[in-house]
């Protein structure tokens, strides 16, 4: 017979801690490559302050929110990203010198709202086999905004209302960047596959 003294609070305390982890570590091995990509190209490359962005989103998600379901945390993990790139973003323009120089406003705000259910898949990009550093390059070269427009619609699956969320604008606005996104793609990798380019300008 065990004759150990029982301590159920603890012991409980100490499972949820182990299960919190333990689904945090899960959770970063599922979302960080793809978290990584987006920050290096809103950083405009810089991988080192990619990482740091990704990480404190990591540690702030968990703070706040280890109780939270894991499905609850992947729009959470994108809004905390997101506040923290913007807060990024205005240090830098602060900054006498900044690190990078963003596009200019007008092509990358939330003003246009253009709701057009004409617009492709973005998944069609995806499919074809395309290398990944080619797709990563064409992304970068997008303005911010419709490079998280494009990777949390197609490449999280978040639908326009959550897109919003996370981006704090409109639905229309998030309609806006993805169309956008979509028509700079088709012309970046025209070259690889033309079935997939030459419609941007009759489209605009």
């Amino acid at each position: 017979m065990d004759l150990a003294p029982k301590h159920p609070q603890s012991e409980d305390a100490s499972v949820l801690l182990s299960t919190a982890e333990q689904r945090l570590k899960f959770f970063m091995q599922d979302v960080t490559g793809r978290a990584l990509v987006m920050m290096e190209g809103a950083t405009q490359g810089h991988n080192g302050i990619a990482m740091d962005l990704v990480q404190e989103a990591f540690i702030s998600l968990h703070k706040s929110y280890a109780a939270k379901s894991t499905a609850e945390w992947y729009p959470l993990f994108y809004t905390i990203l997101n506040n923290k790139l913007q807060d990024w973003r205005r240090k830098e323009a602060r900054r006498p010198f900044p690190l990078s120089l963003f596009k200019k406003v007008d092509l990358d705000s939330d003003d246009e709202d253009v709701v057009d259910d004409s617009t492709p898949n973005p998944l069609q990009f995806l499919s074809q086999e395309l290398a990944v550093e080619e797709i990563q390059s064409a992304i970068a070269k997008l303005p911010v905004r419709q490079q998280q427009a494009f990777m949390l619609r197609a490449w999280e699956g978040f639908d326009t209302h959550t897109t919003a969320e996370i981006m704090d604008c409109s639905e229309g606005s998030v309609k806006t960047h993805y169309h956008r996104a979509i028509q700079g793609l088709r012309l970046s990798l025209s070259h690889l596959n033309p079935h997939i380019g030459g419609s941007s300008d009759e489209e605009r």
